[in-house]
């Protein structure tokens, strides 16, 4: 089940490129990135309160809390540097620079998480950066 929304979500992140590349034109991409941020956070909200979800909200650790504030961060910033990228460049070179955060993944997998580099998991990466180069020169 994992794979369908794996692939809902490579759908949905291939609308944003297109979306956002035509909303930007001619717009700050700070003030894009703000736009599209309460965008997300009204919506995640609502699929919390309509789930009723937000009741688990006291059950989160420090651990937990900490984690997903960093991963916030790095989430912002990732979004700030693709709008601009987004704006600068074409979105058939952009989107799979972007999409090297999949190797990058792989790697720090590895290395944070203990997860073992299997020759297929490696080959894929290495698959992901190939072609990045073939599609960006």
């Amino acid at each position: 089940m994992w794979w369908i929304y794996a692939l809902f979500s490579a759908l949905f992140a291939a609308l944003t490129a297109i979306f956002a590349k035509i909303g930007i034109k001619g717009v700050d991409t700070d003030l894009a990135t703000a736009i599209r941020t309460v965008v997300i956070l009204i919506l995640a909200w609502g699929i919390v309160l309509f789930k009723g979800s937000n009741q688990g909200i006291s059950s989160l650790t420090k651990v937990n809390w900490t984690f997903l504030v960093l991963s916030g961060c790095a989430t912002g910033l990732s979004w700030i540097c693709y709008f601009k990228a987004l704006q600068l460049g074409k979105v058939s070179q952009v989107a799979p620079v972007d999409k090297l955060s999949v190797a990058i993944a792989i790697v720090l997998s590895v290395i944070f998480l203990g997860e073992p580099l299997t020759w297929k998991t490696a080959s894929g990466a290495l698959l992901i950066i190939g072609g990045t180069l073939v599609l960006i020169f």
